[in-house]
């Protein structure tokens, strides 16, 4: 829209487009609750390679690799992930668990590649890996809600918002905020902390989702707000 802060989507959403959302009442601010949990989503070298490497470099390695532009999200993780370590904040982290094949299903259709990851790929990258006390989550799917004790573990941990990085933004971080909307949580995703192999997607997809279901802001922002708590 004319006269605000650039966007990830700016570029690509015509301005006529962002008007009848704004007309439809979309896109309003999301209320903040007190009780914030950090979720972390597939950053596993499978989505960014042992190595900083653009893309086309990355996926010799892993072919599901997102390349530069995932390490680039991960070194704006470690910034967030520093404030919820110094205030003992809950973080959790939702990721891919190794696939044999008898679970390969319709995935193992779509994407065969995908079941023959080497275990390198499914480590946590280490500038941003679990300590003790973190919560993991391994899944199957691309929500991390499906088929998984992630709700039960936010109950328990009473949080009421939650911060959302990761990866894909329009594979499983869109459909682990949907569900978060879903069951009610007040939803953050920090822009620069999630990444995509396509960047027409991650900002189509940012902006649907800032549009509809979470409130989609610059990390510096999101660390400002953390702060005032």
């Amino acid at each position: 829209m004319a006269g605000e802060a650039k966007r990830p989507w700016s570029d690509l959403i015509p301005e006529d487009e962002q008007r009848k959302y704004r007309a439809a009442g979309f896109g309003r601010p999301s209320k903040w609750g007190t009780r914030p949990a950090l979720l972390i989503i597939d950053v596993q070298y499978r989505t960014v390679g042992t190595e900083r490497k653009p893309f086309w470099e990355a996926i010799k390695e892993f072919p599901t690799s997102c390349g530069d532009v995932g390490w680039k999200a991960v070194d704006n993780i470690v910034p967030l992930l520093k404030v919820f370590r110094d205030n003992k904040w809950p973080v959790l982290y939702p990721h891919v668990a190794p696939k044999v094949a008898h679970e390969g299903g319709v995935l193992a259709e779509k994407v065969p590649e995908i079941m023959n990851i080497p275990m390198k790929g499914y480590e946590f990258v280490k500038e941003i890996a679990p300590e003790k006390g973190d919560v993991l989550v391994p899944k199957k799917h691309p929500s991390a809600f499906f088929a998984t004790a992630l709700a039960s573990n936010l109950i328990d941990l009473h949080a009421d918002t939650l911060i959302i990085t990761g990866c894909t933004t329009s594979g499983c971080v869109r459909g682990s905020v949907v569900d978060a909307f879903s069951y009610n949580f007040r939803t953050i995703v920090p822009e620069e902390c999630v990444y995509d192999r396509s960047q027409v997607s991650h900002a189509v997809n940012l902006f649907d989702i800032n549009e509809k279901y979470a409130e989609v802001l610059p990390v510096a922002e999101v660390i400002s707000r953390l702060g005032k708590l």
